[in-house]
């Protein structure tokens, strides 16, 4: 545990000293802010967290594989991810302390649009159930993108590649029940169960559904198993 912790702190750090955290953290901020700005001064005025959080979810096509293009790509261009895995430390400690890493950087994001929320509550009476479960999806949500992202970047040495290869799989994941919605039966249902936006609506909604977490859980689980499979492969190359 000390060596995922020590992972995740180095990784946190070069976030900080480098333009990325920034950057992402003020497109997103920008976008959750025009989506809200949008709501409050449409036709029918309506001030609310599904307002701005629903539509940034799908901000996180673009955000995961950025946040995490760099976070095995880099170390395999540059050489060290070999030198990495012959030091004392096993492989899932490296893919969970950088996963964590981009973790703290999401949750940080998301903070963020807490200046939103809090103007919600300064001007009206919101129902606080709603807000809590919108943002326990969108973190949900973006933890699973993340997991989709760093197994890309663990694919290849390039960032660019990486970080398109994650958004592919992303988009995939994400609008996989429009497919579904145009067939029936089985494998409509299965489709529009693998969609992650599917998923997600109940959490907008104000609805916790323990399927819906399960789902975000596994989609984080396989593809964190995935991405230390794919690390413990470069041993042998």
């Amino acid at each position: 545990m000390r060596n995922t912790l020590a992972i995740a702190w180095k990784e946190i750090q070069v976030y900080f000293t480098t333009p990325t955290a920034y950057v992402i953290g003020a497109m997103f901020l920008i976008y959750a802010g025009i989506m809200f700005v949008l709501d409050v001064t449409s036709q029918t005025p309506q001030a609310s967290v599904r307002s701005f959080i629903l539509p940034s979810s799908f901000f996180f096509i673009l955000l995961s594989p950025l946040l995490t293009m760099r976070l095995l790509a880099e170390e395999q261009k540059l050489g060290t991810l070999e030198l990495l895995l012959t030091a004392p430390v096993r492989d899932w400690e490296v893919v969970i302390g950088k996963y964590l890493a981009s973790i703290a950087i999401l949750i940080a994001t998301i903070a963020l649009t807490v200046y939103y929320v809090i103007m919600i509550y300064a001007f009206g009476d919101p129902d606080s159930g709603p807000v809590l479960s919108a943002y326990l999806g969108v973190v949900l949500y973006g933890a699973a993108a993340l997991s989709v992202g760093l197994l890309a970047s663990s694919l290849s040495a390039n960032q660019i590649v990486s970080s398109v290869v994650g958004m592919g799989t992303l988009l995939v994941f994400t609008f996989i029940d429009v497919v579904g919605s145009r067939l029936s039966g089985t494998p409509a249902d299965i489709l529009n169960n693998i969609s992650m936006r599917v998923h997600f609506s109940d959490f907008s909604r104000g609805i916790i559904d323990t399927s819906n977490i399960i789902y975000y859980l596994s989609i984080i689980a396989v593809f964190l198993f995935l991405t230390i499979r794919s690390v413990e492969t470069r041993r042998w190359r």
